[in-house]
């Protein structure tokens, strides 16, 4: 029986024990105490004053002493009372470390005066102050997965340095299913558990069993130890290796690099060691070009890319892959893989050109096929799928006529002149990302229709011809175009036949027919012909051929070819008119006209009057444009009699022209009346004078002329043919060149001449001479001019040179 007992209820028990013990041991020569181990310091033992019979009071004088055990003082007296008590804790198992039923503490206690010696023994009583404990707190336990179940494992017992009941009194194990402990007691009465396998082991299930094993003693209360029990179960090769998956299937683009890891397999083995260690190996079942195309890693199942993969080429590849242990009597497991090739867009889409016509003519029907083309793509899904295009700016569309078939149809009317030939672009794109695509151009060429007629630049064409001009001479090149092509392209001119003036055209203008070159067959003259008016046609070589025309207007530029013909004065022998002038002439009197004439036209026609020569160029004054010449004022005494003039009259042409004439004035003292006081009379009426005479003699030279005229133009009338319908009628047209107006006395000719017109003036009246010079083919006026004898008299109209106009067609100078 174990009693543990702390605090004063221990004091009290450790007081009555020494009691019992001083009662029990008066009659033995050795005093025997006994006590518990663990006592508390201070605790009292015993009163060895009483239990020697000795006298508390004289102890101290008596020195008494207690000696020192092992050098340790347990127990020590207290002199004044003479009790015995505990110095220091004192502890069975250390103080006597063999395990026995007893164990003592022998002691003398010594005292003087005199001198006497007792023997005391304290027995030192075993409580249950120690735990069971294992030698090792882990036990470790190697137990194969094959152990028969039954089997016997020794573990290593626990100790308790208490003695009796205190020490180890049975063991327990933790809960297990598969363990179970049976306690055996040894000769010495020590006890000892042995582990027992009630259930074989899995390591595959469990492969480590952690026991927890407990030694309890048999003190009150009882103190306990523990101790792991580890429990390992050894493997052996009783598990196939297992894949993660019986079947794979595994989708790899196609054109993966070379090397790329395509999967990566897995297979576990429930074994451990080298039972586990599995191997990866392609099966008999594996296709040559399967394995030509994966590389299998036979340590780690890597499944990566050996070569190039080609959809195109191959879509499915099927292999099994075993997995194989390396255990003895080694096991393996099987995977079946399939790998789908993902396509890939990595062809392009092709086109091919199945019929293809051309040139074709510029006039084909719109809707036309030309063009039969095919599309296709190696790939697949959208990455097979093709589009095609052409550009939108052609006048061409593609129209699908079956699967992948395309037809190239005309969209709209074509023209060979605008667009000659056409680069036809076929562009095929997949749906695949990214897209690819690719192209095929043709060129489709027009062959020309005669469709076009041929243009000349201008509608209208001026052509400027300087008369004189050289027979054969090129007047201008009129050439047309046509955008056509070959013989639709060839252009032949011709001139549209006419008659003007009795004359045939193509007697008097010539085209070259090759290149429109338009030659003068003839020498033009623009006094007697001023314009042309006609038609030239180009035709082109075309089947039908087609034509178109343009007018040309000729136009006679004058020359300065004509010069100036003095007609007034009238000169009868030489350069040299003779005049008389009174010299009571006022300021301001006419003295002579001269009048000048020039068949040419415009500017070439414009006469101006200039003095060359003068004797005295204060006494008169010449009018440029209408050639008066006038007294600047009277004469003196000391003017010469005799007076010469040198008078020129030039027109405006470049070079300019020009002729002279001489007037010898002489001064008479005869009055003369003035001119402002005559009259228009006949000249029969006039006085005879030497002037006079020779102006008769004149005037019926010119009326013998005149009348010869007549009568040429008579006949000649007579005899001409009725004018062509072709040319429209003539009309008249009278221009003055500084807008004069006509007087009454006007003549209008109506023949077939030209007519100079010399002009006489005397001092009572006007004459009108007419000299005819033949020049075909107009109407010209001749008119009569007044003298003026005073200066408010003069006139543009008495001054200026009528001239008459001819009139070709509908045109008028």
């Amino acid at each position: 029986m174990e009693v543990h007992i702390s605090g004063e209820p221990r004091r009290r028990y450790v007081a009555v024990f020494l009691l019992l013990s001083a009662v029990l041991n008066t009659a033995s020569a050795v005093t025997h105490y006994s006590i518990p181990e663990e006592i508390e310091e201070g605790s009292v033992v015993a009163n060895l004053a009483a239990d020697l019979g000795l006298d508390a009071k004289i102890m101290a004088r008596r020195k008494i002493r207690l000696d020192v055990i092992a050098n340790k003082r347990y127990l020590e007296i207290n002199k004044d009372t003479g009790e015995l008590l505990i110095a220091e804790k004192i502890d069975r198992e250390y103080l006597c470390n063999v395990k026995t039923s007893s164990c003592f503490l022998k002691m003398d206690v010594t005292i003087e005066n005199p001198i006497r010696l007792f023997n005391i023994e304290v027995e030192i009583m075993d409580i249950n102050d120690n735990s069971p404990q294992f030698r090792r707190d882990t036990m470790h336990l190697d137990i194969s997965e094959s152990t028969a179940a039954g089997e016997r494992f020794s573990l290593t017992n626990a100790v308790d340095p208490d003695f009796g009941a205190n020490s180890i009194n049975t063991y327990h194990l933790s809960e297990s299913e598969h363990f179970s402990i049976e306690i055996q007691t040894g000769r010495d009465g020590s006890k000892f558990a042995d582990l027992i396998l009630k259930k074989v082991l899995n390591r595959e299930e469990q492969a480590v069993h952690n026991l927890i094993l407990t030694a309890v003693d048999g003190g009150v209360p009882a103190r306990s130890g523990t101790a792991n029990i580890i429990v390992r179960v050894i493997d052996t090769n009783d598990n196939a290796p297992q894949f993660d998956k019986e079947r794979y299937n595994i989708n790899v683009m196609e054109n993966s690099p070379i090397g790329s890891l395509v999967v990566k397999l897995n297979a576990t083995d429930l074994d451990e060691g080298t039972n586990s260690e599995i191997v990866y190996s392609y099966s008999l079942y594996t296709s040559d070009k399967t394995q030509q195309t994966f590389s299998l890693n036979s340590k780690n199942g890597e499944i990566r890319v050996k070569e190039m993969i080609n959809y195109e080429d191959f879509r499915i590849y099927d292999m099994e892959v075993i997995a194989t242990d390396k255990g003895p009597n080694s096991l393996s497991g099987q995977s079946k893989l399939t790998i789908l090739v993902t396509d890939m867009n990595d062809n392009h889409p092709e086109i091919s050109i199945k019929s293809f016509q051309s040139p074709v003519k510029e006039d084909i029907p719109v809707d036309s096929v030309i063009a039969v083309v095919s599309v296709s793509d190696k790939d697949s899904g959208e990455n097979g799928i093709v589009d095609i295009r052409i550009a939108d700016t052609l006048p061409f569309a593609l129209r699908e006529s079956s699967d992948n078939y395309y037809e190239l149809v005309v969209s709209q009317p074509l023209d060979r002149e605008k667009v000659p030939e056409y680069e036809i672009t076929f562009t095929v794109t997949d749906r695949g990302s990214p897209p690819l695509s690719d192209n095929e151009t043709m060129t489709l060429e027009l062959l020309d229709v005669n469709d076009n007629v041929p243009q000349f630049p201008q509608s209208f064409y001026t052509i400027p011809v300087m008369e004189n001009n050289a027979p054969g001479a090129l007047l201008s090149s009129l050439t047309a175009f046509d955008p056509d092509l070959h013989e639709n392209q060839y252009l032949v001119y011709f001139i549209i036949e006419k008659e003007i003036v009795n004359t045939s055209l193509s007697m008097l203008f010539s085209i070259n027919p090759e290149n429109g070159n338009l030659y003068a067959l003839k020498t033009f003259d623009y006094e007697i012909e001023k314009e042309f008016l006609f038609h030239v046609e180009a035709r082109d070589s075309g089947v039908p051929p087609l034509s178109s025309n343009v007018t040309v207007h000729i136009i006679i530029v004058d020359q300065n070819d004509n010069t100036p013909v003095i007609v007034s004065p009238w000169r009868a022998h030489g350069s040299v008119v003779e005049e008389k002038i009174p010299r009571s002439t006022d300021k301001g009197s006419l003295v002579s006209k001269v009048i000048a004439i020039d068949t040419d036209s415009v500017q070439n026609s414009r006469i101006t009057y200039q003095f060359l020569q003068v004797t005295d160029a204060t006494l008169f004054s010449l009018d440029q444009y209408n050639g008066e010449i006038r007294t600047m004022r009277m004469f003196s005494y000391r003017d010469p009699r005799h007076q010469r003039l040198v008078v020129i009259a030039k027109d405006n042409g470049n070079p300019a022209l020009s002729a002279t004439v001489t007037i010898k004035l002489s001064t008479v003292e005869t009055a003369v009346k003035a001119y402002s006081d005559m009259t228009e009379v006949p000249l029969e009426y006039d006085i005879f004078s030497d002037l006079n005479l020779y102006l008769v003699i004149g005037l019926g030279s010119v009326s013998f002329l005149l009348l010869i005229t007549i009568l040429v133009t008579c006949v000649l009338k007579c005899q001409k043919p009725m004018p062509s319908k072709a040319a429209p009628p003539s009309r008249n047209s009278v221009i003055s060149e500084r807008n004069s107006t006509i007087a009454d006395s006007t003549l209008v000719s109506n023949d077939a001449y030209w007519y100079s017109l010399f002009l006489a003036e005397t001092r009572k009246g006007k004459l009108v001479v007419r000299q005819p010079v033949p020049k075909a083919g107009s109407r010209y006026i001749v008119s009569s001019l007044p003298r003026s004898t005073g200066l408010t008299e003069t006139s543009d109209s008495a001054a200026s040179t009528l001239q008459g106009s001819t009139t070709t067609g509908s045109s008028s100078s």
